[in-house]
Parts: structure tokens; sequence; C-alpha cells
């Protein structure tokens, strides 16, 4: 699957995919996969993904929810949920609505994501 077909009617959460893919690529090279239910970013490791909550969770107002792999728990109160699936793993979810919401708290969290994933 390509990422035009995993977004192929979804122009509002592609927007907001390519925004954050812009802010991964000015962080340094990371490939892309493309699955059935996410797009991931991917260093040695995976380190942060987007999926679409339509797709699973029916009628939302979330175009796209952005989830960061950290080796810590961050206590913004941006995050929607923060999960420990491993000791020392952390999974923090945020919901976009809008690509402003990609901002420098983001790309710094994303940042930090990149480096530990090698």
């Amino acid at each position: 699957m390509t990422v035009d077909e995993f977004f192929a009617g979804h122009d509002e959460s592609r927007r907001l995919f390519d925004r954050v893919l812009e802010v991964v690529a000015r962080i340094g090279p990371a490939r892309v996969r493309v699955t059935k239910s996410q797009v991931a970013f991917r260093r040695r490791r995976g380190f942060a993904s987007v999926w679409m909550p339509g797709q699973y969770l029916g009628a939302t107002e979330v175009p796209l929810v952005l989830t960061v792999g950290l080796r810590r728990r961050d206590d913004s109160p941006r995050w929607k949920q923060v999960v420990e699936p491993a000791p020392g793993r952390f999974t923090h979810h945020l919901e976009l609505r809008a690509e402003a919401e990609v901002d420098d708290e983001v790309r710094a969290w994303l940042a930090e994501a990149w480096e530990t994933a090698g």
C-alpha cells in the first residue's frame, strides 16, 4: 500500500500527515512504512506513526493521531493518552486537528524519538 492509497478520500488527514512528514524530514533521514492501519516512521526502529481514528472508532472529529515513542513519560497535557507497553518505553498519542498543532513542541518530541531510534 502507498501513502496515496492509505489517505485516499481523507484530504484533511493527508494534509496533517504531510505536515508531520515535513517535520520529520527536517530532523533527519527516516523510512516511511505504510500498512493497512498506519503510516510509520522508522530508523533502525520505529519512532513514530500516524493513523486515522475514524477507521476504527467510526465518526470522529479527529482526522489524525500522531503516536510517538519515547523512553520517558512526557507529562504534557496535550497527550490524549500515554501508555508504557514495556518497561522504559512510553507510547504517547496526540490528536491532530490542524497543521498548526504540529509545532516546535511536537518537533522536539519527534526529534527525541528519532534520536533514540538509531
